[in-house]
C-alpha cells in the first residue's frame, strides 16, 4: 500500500471513529464533547439530523475563518467542505448504528457509554492527526485564531472550546429551556480526551508513523 493510501485510510478511519465516539456520547445522554456541542445543539433545537447540523456548524466555522482572514484559498475551502460532508455522513451513520444498541437506562450504563466514547474519540484523533491531511473546519479555525492573535494553540483551543460550549448552551436554553447538549459529559470529555490522547500518542504514535511514513515519520516527529 502506498504512503498516500495509508494516510487516507488513517484519515477516513479517524473521522469515522470520531463520529462514532460522538454518537456514543449522545446515546449516553450526559453531554457531548465541546467540539460537537454546537452541532448537537442545532440538532436538538431544529429537529434536523445530527449529520446535517454537523455540516451547518462546520460551514459556519469556515465562514468565520474567511471573516477573520478576509480570504481563504479555494483548495482549502473545497477540502474543508468535503470533510464537513464526509463527517456529517459518518455522524448520521454511526448514530443510527449506536441507536441499535441497548439504550443505556441506568446511570452506570450511561457512564460506561461515556467512558467508551472518550477512548473511541481519542483513537479517532490519533488516526486523524497521524494522517497529516487537511484539518476539519473547527480545528482549522482554532489555528486561524492562534495565528491571528499570536496565541499559543493550547490556550486558543481551550478558548475555542469554551466559546463553542457557551454558544451551544445559550441556544439550548433559549429554544428548549435546558442545557441540551451540555452536561457533565462535556466537562469530562474536555478534560479526559486530551489526557487519553496524550497517553496514546506516547505509546502508539511512533509505531503508527513508522508504518505510514517508514523512517521519514520517525525523523519528522522525533
Amino acid at each position: 500500500m502506498s504512503k498516500i493510501m495509508k494516510r487516507l485510510v488513517f484519515y477516513v478511519l479517524g473521522l469515522f471513529l470520531l463520529s462514532l465516539g460522538v454518537s456514543l456520547s449522545i446515546q449516553a445522554g450526559l453531554g457531548v464533547s465541546p467540539v460537537s456541542s454546537l452541532a448537537y445543539a442545532f440538532a436538538l433545537t431544529t429537529g434536523l439530523s445530527i449529520g446535517f447540523t454537523t455540516v451547518i456548524a462546520n460551514v459556519l466555522f469556515i465562514v468565520i475563518q474567511v471573516l477573520i482572514n478576509k480570504r481563504i484559498a479555494l483548495n482549502e475551502f473545497v477540502g474543508q467542505l468535503i470533510i464537513s460532508f464526509l463527517f456529517g455522513f459518518f455522524m448520521d451513520a454511526t448514530l443510527l448504528f449506536v441507536q441499535l444498541l441497548p439504550t443505556p437506562e441506568t446511570i452506570f450504563t450511561r457512564i460506561v457509554f461515556l467512558i467508551v466514547s472518550l477512548f473511541v474519540v481519542a483513537t479517532g484523533l490519533i488516526g486523524y492527526f497521524t494522517a497529516k491531511l487537511p484539518l476539519m473546519p473547527y480545528d482549522a479555525l482554532t489555528h486561524v485564531f492562534s495565528e491571528k492573535f499570536n496565541l499559543k494553540f493550547s490556550k486558543t483551543k481551550i478558548s475555542s472550546d469554551l466559546i463553542n460550549v457557551c454558544v451551544a448552551g445559550a441556544i439550548c436554553l433559549i429554544f428548549i429551556q435546558s442545557l441540551g447538549s451540555i452536561g457533565i459529559g462535556t466537562l469530562v470529555a474536555a478534560y479526559f480526551i486530551g489526557k487519553i490522547l496524550g497517553w496514546m500518542i506516547k505509546h502508539y504514535q511512533q509505531p503508527l508513523q513508522y508504518w505510514v511514513y517508514k523512517t521519514e515519520g520517525l525523523s519528522k516527529e522525533s
